[in-house]
This record gives C-alpha cells, sequence and structure tokens, in this order.
C-alpha cells in the first residue's frame, strides 16, 4: 500500500502527465511478458494478441534490457525512470548520456532486497559500452515489439487522461482520486493506493504527477528531490478486450460529435449550428474538451477557433499508417 500525505499545497500541484512515457513503457512491457511467459500474471484481453504475437525471440529482440528489468516485482532501474521526458528518442538519448553512479530518483521505499537487486542490474558507471548497447536495444526493441500497438497505447492513455480531467473539473481533488474506485482510498489529507510495495509519503508541498501506464502491473511511487512525485499507476481500461470503446463511457454522443466537427477549425457559432446545440451548451463542451487536451481554442479578431489536438485525433483513432514514435 502506498499511503501519500497531501498539504494544502499539494492539492494545488496535481497534474495528470499528457501523453504515455515511451520508455517506462518499453520495460513495462518486457517486464509483462516475462512475467506472462512465467505464468505469474494473467494477460489481459486487450494485450492476449499483441502477447501472442512476440512471445518468441524475446532474448533477441531485447538483448540488454533483459539483464536490467526484473523478472518478479522489483522496481524498474533508476537508469529506466525518466518521468519527465515522454519522447522515447529523447529519453533513450538521456539513458545514454546518464552516468549511473549519479543521484537518481527512484520508487519510494521498497522493500531492501528489491533495491539491491535494482542496482545490481543496472550498468557499473562509467560503462559507456554497456550503456550504448542498452540504446541500440531499446531503440531496437521498441521497433520490432511496440511501433504496431503505439497507437492504442497513445490513445487508451489520451482517453484515461480525458476522463480524470474531467472528473476532476467536476468535482475537484476529490472527485478525481475517487474516480479511481478499485481500492483507492481518499481520506483528505491522505490517499492510499493498492501497491506490492509499501510507503509512508510526505509529499512536502511539491505536487503530484499521475502518469498513467498501459503495461504497468501496478501502482509505483517516483520521488524527485526538489520536484514533484510520480504516481504510475495501470490504465483501468487496458484491461478491457480488444474491441472495447474507450470513447463510450467518456464522452457521449454530443461531445464526440463535438471533437469529430473540429478536425477543421470552427468558431463555436459554426460548432454549435454543425452539432445541433446551442451557443451555450457548445461553449461548454468545447470547454470540458479543452480542459482535457483535445481540442485547443485560438482568438481570432473578436472570434475564436477551436481545432482538434493530436490527442484528440488519437482518441478517435485518426493515426497515421505508419505509426511515428513517441
Amino acid at each position: 500500500m502506498i499511503r501519500l500525505c497531501f498539504d494544502d499545497a499539494d492539492l494545488q500541484k496535481i497534474s495528470i502527465a499528457p501523453a504515455p512515457n515511451g520508455l517506462l513503457e518499453t520495460a513495462m512491457s518486457v517486464h509483462r511478458l516475462h512475467a506472462a511467459h512465467a505464468g505469474r500474471i494473467d494477460t489481459p484481453p486487450a494485450l492476449s494478441g499483441w502477447c501472442r504475437e512476440t512471445a518468441g525471440g524475446l532474448a533477441d529482440r531485447a538483448g540488454v534490457l533483459l539483464t536490467l528489468v526484473p523478472r518478479d516485482e522489483g522496481p524498474v532501474p533508476d537508469l529506466l525512470l525518466h518521468p519527465d521526458v515522454a519522447d522515447f528518442d529523447a529519453a533513450v538519448d538521456l539513458v545514454g548520456r546518464t552516468p549511473t553512479s549519479r543521484p537518481a530518483p527512484g520508487p519510494a521505499a521498497p522493500p531492501p532486497a528489491h533495491r539491491a537487486g535494482n542496482r545490481c542490474r543496472e550498468p557499473e558507471a562509467g560503462a559507456a559500452e554497456t550503456r550504448r548497447l542498452l540504446v541500440r536495444d531499446l531503440r531496437g526493441y521498441f521497433d520490432s515489439s511496440l511501433t504496431s500497438l503505439w497507437p492504442r497505447i497513445r490513445t487508451t492513455v489520451a482517453a484515461e487522461r480525458a476522463l480524470r480531467v474531467e472528473a476532476m473539473s467536476r468535482g475537484g481533488v476529490s472527485a478525481l482520486f475517487r474516480s479511481f474506485g478499485a481500492g483507492w482510498s481518499w481520506r483528505p489529507p491522505t490517499l492510499c493506493v493498492p501497491a506490492v510495495t509499501h510507503a509512508d509519503v510526505s509529499l512536502g508541498g511539491h505536487g503530484l504527477i499521475l502518469l498513467p501506464s498501459y503495461f504497468a502491473p501496478g501502482a509505483t511511487l517516483v520521488r524527485r528531490p526538489g520536484g514533484p512525485a510520480v504516481l504510475i499507476y495501470p490504465v483501468p481500461s487496458a484491461d478491457r478486450p480488444e474491441t472495447a470503446d474507450p470513447l463510450g463511457p467518456l464522452l457521449g454522443r454530443t461531445r464526440a460529435a463535438v471533437l469529430d466537427c473540429v478536425r477543421v477549425p470552427v468558431t463555436t457559432t459554426v460548432l454549435a449550428r454543425r452539432v445541433g446545440v446551442s451557443l451555450g451548451s457548445a461553449s461548454q463542451h468545447t470547454k470540458v474538451l479543452r480542459d482535457a487536451g483535445l481540442l485547443s481554442t485560438i482568438r481570432v479578431g473578436s472570434a475564436v477557433l477551436h481545432t482538434i489536438t493530436d490527442l484528440g485525433a488519437a482518441l478517435l483513432q485518426d493515426v497515421p499508417e505508419t505509426p511515428e514514435r513517441p
């Protein structure tokens, strides 16, 4: 169980990561393949096809990653935890430049045995060749195993983020935390999150970033000196069948129509006319979608134009046939 204690400053500094973290998802996907192959965890329906396709040749595709990513429930090595860098290539470049002897953030208060094992898995400081191989294998594994799945990961995480942002916009922090259900408990000022590791942490006014993960098997807290803590948690919708529609419980017919309409920039007046709602209703729908990061609004003279964002396009599954890296 992870117990987080908030003060007033922390409650003003809660945010939700805008996109999936490519490096984290890469590491977590290797861990999930390990665990699924060994029968330690059940494969959720949404991942069954991917697991079947990637089950063979893991050692050849993952290379050095297999010596770094824990096969059990131990934490991901610090070297592979860069929660502030969502872009995969940028994070991999950082891995290649970062000496492992640096003071690094890590999972909060894991059992000593896990931390000791974690350190042993990391390349020794100054092992430039080992880091070079790791960079090569990270990119090779992503290209061979995650590129085809990335649009779904991006869409699922976008839907998850939009759901939490809407919950917070409607009812504040209490509504946000209570929207998680499934064992999460919010009794101000303490949030309890089910986890394998045990931690009792005061956030100290630095706040909290919620980072949804498609592959994470459970919650993990990453603490950074002088910065907000990062709570990595599994996306509930990742356990749904592959045919499930993530928009169903999220947008509703009218709001989905609004999002579809702003594929091409439109004014609020034109939007209201096309969707068939009042001007006030159109403004409310665009505000909710804008707060969720699904559309953007710019002012042009006395008018405003609404247009879809990359996250909104991903939510509508409007993705290129050849997916780009995150």
